[in-house]
């Protein structure tokens, strides 16, 4: 027998995520633009921060938009992977990038050369703005959606990279240190870092069916053996479904008899709500064979 809860995201904030996208699109070409006419690589490296953000809110309206698309007899779990996929491919080229660029500031900071400080202020000052009107488009959403949440703390955190440049920009002019372009391009670029080798290796470990940070496997096991009229769990398996979507399957031994559907829907609920699991699906079993299956799980460390 199989319990399926299907839970699937809102796309509420479509145009909030194409205004947000626009905005920050925009901008990226507006400061690369004038990075590499003034010659401050800490303008350029805030450009590839600002794109990896509209990449950043692109992942987390496909993964809205994925959450409602209906499966069919060809991809029965529908395309909701592609956002775990997405968010891969863009913390590798992201990190490349970023390496990239601390190549050239180190190369940059043997020979400091002058640059404009007002410009690298006034671009990043247009920064502080978009970022922080974006965060502002996802404010009222993100208590009650964990994806919205996420795209208005990286745009809030943003628009706090963005405020360091100005300082940057204002320090220069005050000081006349041509060595702080560089030193802040190689700052910027080792917060990025930072930031994005939890998304490469969540995304890595998601790809591999890995049990979701989120969700304590041996927490799950324990629900499970806890229910009345349960001798064994085996089988249990969890994995993402994509960025948003949790499944899992198990096998329970119930010697007395299969509970009925109630028992199930149950089951169900308390994996999401404990969880934030949302395709659960559980075989009953009288006698405890496995059916061919894999041996049990016994520890989960």
């Amino acid at each position: 027998m199989s319990q399926h809860s299907h839970h699937h995201g809102p796309t509420a904030f479509s145009r909030a995520f194409a205004i947000g996208i626009a905005l920050n699109l925009a901008f990226v070409v507006v400061e690369a633009v004038y990075g590499w006419r003034v010659g401050s690589l800490a303008l350029l490296a805030d450009a590839g921060h600002n794109l990896s953000d509209v990449a950043g809110l692109v992942l987390a309206w496909v993964a809205a938009l994925a959450a409602g698309r209906q499966p069919d007899a060809r991809h029965t779990y529908g395309w909701q992977r592609a956002s775990i996929l997405a968010a891969f491919a863009n913390a590798v080229l992201l990190l490349v990038a970023m390496g990239s660029l601390l190549w050239e500031a180190g190369h940059r900071l043997q020979s400091p050369a002058p640059t404009d400080g007002v410009t690298i202020m006034a671009i990043a000052a247009i920064g502080v703005l978009v970022n922080g009107a974006t965060a502002a488009l996802f404010m009222s959403g993100s208590k009650s959606d964990m994806n919205i949440r996420g795209a208005f703390l990286h745009m809030a955190a943003d628009a706090l990279v963005s405020l360091g440049v100005v300082a940057a920009g204002a320090l220069y002019l005050w000081t006349g240190w041509a060595w702080l372009d560089p030193v802040t391009s190689m700052a910027i670029a080792l917060v990025i870092i930072a930031g994005t080798w939890g998304l490469f290796r969540q995304s890595l470990h998601l790809l591999f069916d890995g049990v979701p940070e989120s969700v304590d496997l041996a927490e799950v096991d324990g629900l499970l053996r806890a229910l009345p009229g349960v001798e064994d769990v085996h089988d249990l398996h969890v994995w993402a479904m994509s960025t948003t979507d949790i499944a899992l399957t198990a096998h329970l031994v119930m010697p007395g008899g299969h509970p009925g559907d109630a028992f199930l829907e149950q089951i169900g609920h308390e994996l999401h709500d404990r969880f934030h699991i949302t395709h659960p699906t559980i075989q009953i079993e009288f006698d405890g064979m496995d059916h061919g299956c894999a041996p049990p799980l016994r520890t989960y460390e």
